[in-house]
């Protein structure tokens, strides 16, 4: 969709906070009053266009090795992240969403929730069969593994896909019942 296309654009060319719904109607060739029909706010729309985005670009394989499928899906995270379009917006509307109730209940609804099951879900999988040992507490593993890359983020530190695996070596290894292939 267009709105959510230019939302994107917008974000990457001047920043979440320098945007405007005005800016998105006017690069979308619609009218403001289109936008809030569909959106209640800016960050509504440009939460619509992370979510869309971000579930294309980071799949979570299922090959019957956890270490390689967190690799490969959490490299798409940092992908998605660091993109020019969606890096900028998705920093902007975390700090937004810290001010605005509705939007935090939104971003952690419609994005974080979802993400956070996939990954407990996929973790669930590894102990069922014999990966990972059955006491292991999935939330605090999820928090473990992707906690450093929300922080490097929105702290601005750089995101590198080459520390993956060692993150994946310090979380994970503890936690295994058989060796990874």
């Amino acid at each position: 969709m267009a709105i959510l296309a230019a939302a994107l654009e917008l974000c990457a060319e001047h920043g979440y906070g320098n945007v405007t719904v005005e800016a998105i109607a006017a690069r979308a060739g619609a009218s403001k009053k289109t936008i809030y029909r569909w959106w209640p706010s800016k960050g509504a729309v440009v939460l619509e266009a992370i979510v869309t985005n971000a579930q294309a670009g980071t799949p979570f394989p299922d090959t019957g090795d956890i270490t390689a499928d967190l690799r490969v899906q959490m490299t798409g995270v940092i992908e998605v992240l660091t993109s020019p379009q969606i890096g900028s917006a998705y920093t902007g509307l975390i700090a937004e969403a810290q001010h605005d109730a509705t939007l935090m209940e939104a971003l952690v609804g419609q994005l974080i929730r979802p993400r956070v099951d996939v990954v407990i879900g996929r973790l669930r999988q590894a102990q069922e069969r014999g990966e990972l040992r059955e006491d292991a507490d999935l939330r605090l593993v999820t928090e473990l593994l992707y906690g450093p890359i929300y922080y490097r983020m929105l702290l601005h530190l750089g995101l590198q896909s080459d520390r993956i695996q060692s993150l994946i070596d310090y979380v994970i290894r503890p936690l295994m019942l058989r060796p990874s292939r």
